[in-house]
């Protein structure tokens, strides 16, 4: 006999919201360590590279271990790496602080680096079945982790400003309350309204790799990495001078820099329903190269609004590049998401060291000046870029946000 099954609900807002404070938690230590450059030169009296190798080691093994854990994520579910990798990336950046070993320094932040990149493979492929494949979804998630990092100058100005770098133990606050909120977010997507996500990953896992595509997704994100790691570095230290500000004109350059997170992420994921994913990404990087250029040859304050809409160009594409990095990786979740999200992220740092040491040798303007370059080169590796091919999708065209399931269908599988 068939019964009538009931209209499933869809994807919760709860572990989503969840899985999204928990994002800004963790990532607030990937900001932190660039945050944390200009009280190692001002204390420790660290030189421009120095300070860029410190970034270095937080991103480094990241980077080398990112798809490590990418891999392991596409055959096992490891939820239990949420908390774990979000109490790891804490105590490290806490412990970043402690003694005037240089050595030790950089193991510390080191291993903050593993638990970032353990962190994010696994909470890529949690908020895709939690989301059910929605843009706006991914865009909620991912915005939890840019707020992470704009609040991390923040953070680290308030305490290691009035306790000195002695201080930093402070800083591991926000990895308990992360720990605690992957936890939460964990058993709202075990609810049973959470179920539909599952089925939308089945569902794509049907569909083919396109690791042509995904290798230029990649190479664009690397080249914004570059600039995002490259300016988080060091445009604290470069505002301070060039706008005469000092200390908090330093400071509040980083945190436009991070806020645009904020609006930028949101916005790209309606952008992308309304336009297309891929068009929105090209636009954006098109709009850095003359973002970039205005932060590192326009003096005084108007050095503000090109940082603000370098910001914009960085963080608009954001979560399309995950949901991208997914649909042409369709088998392979847990590797798109670790490389989308965290590798080609955090290899933005090994070019820290290049930047500190052309700071060094020239001047701090001409290190950064070669950063114009990046989006361009960005924009031609997307130039030819598809939407990916779905299930369902009519080819060559950008698909639409998933469609309901269907209750009937539901129920006549289940007769």
């Amino acid at each position: 006999m068939t019964t009538t099954a009931p209209s499933p609900a869809p994807p919760g807002r709860r572990p989503i919201t969840l899985l999204s404070l928990g994002h800004a938690c963790v990532d607030i230590y990937q900001g932190a360590v660039a945050a944390l450059v200009p009280f190692f030169v001002s204390e420790r009296a660290y030189t421009y590279a120095a300070a860029s190798g410190i970034v270095l080691a937080a991103s480094l093994l990241s980077s080398v271990v990112q798809p490590l854990f990418g891999a392991l994520v596409d055959k096992w579910a490891m939820p239990w790496l949420l908390p774990v990798s979000t109490l790891l990336g804490g105590a490290g950046v806490a412990l970043a602080g402690v003694g005037g070993s240089y050595a030790l320094t950089l193991a510390a932040v080191a291993v903050s680096g593993v638990g970032i990149a353990a962190y994010h493979p696994e909470a890529a492929r949690v908020a895709r079945d939690a989301s059910g494949g929605s843009h706006t979804a991914m865009g909620w998630f991912s915005l939890g982790g840019n707020v992470g990092f704009a609040a991390a100058p923040l953070m680290v100005s308030a305490v290691i400003a009035t306790g000195g770098l002695h201080a930093s133990p402070l800083l591991v606050v926000p990895a308990l309350a992360g720990a605690a909120l992957c936890v939460a977010a964990l058993r709202g997507a075990r609810a049973p309204g959470a179920a539909d996500g599952g089925r939308a990953r089945t569902e794509a896992a049907a569909g083919r790799d396109d690791w042509a595509s995904f290798a230029k997704l990649s190479g664009a994100v690397v080249c914004r990495s570059i600039v995002f790691v490259g300016l988080g570095a060091f445009i604290s230290l470069y505002a301070s001078r060039r706008t005469g500000g000092g200390d908090v004109a330093g400071t509040a350059a980083l945190f436009v820099l991070y806020l645009g997170g904020a609006v930028g992420t949101v916005a790209g994921g309606r952008l992308a329903t309304r336009y297309g994913r891929v068009p929105v990404v090209r636009w954006s990087y098109a709009l850095c190269v003359p973002a970039v250029a205005g932060v590192v040859f326009v003096p005084g304050p108007a050095l503000f609004v090109f940082t603000a809409l370098t910001s914009a160009g960085l963080y608009v594409p954001f979560s399309l590049h995950i949901t991208l990095g997914q649909d042409y990786l369709p088998r392979r979740v847990g590797t798109a998401g670790g490389v989308t999200l965290g590798l080609a992220v955090s290899v933005g740092g090994v070019a820290s060291p290049v930047i500190g040491a052309l700071a060094d040798a020239v001047s701090l303007r001409a290190a950064l000046a070669p950063l114009i370059a990046l989006p361009a080169v960005g924009w031609l590796l997307l130039r030819t870029l598809r939407e990916p091919e779905l299930p369902g999708t009519v080819p060559g065209q950008p698909p639409s946000a998933p469609a309901p399931p269907d209750p009937a269908a539901d129920a006549a599988a289940r007769s």
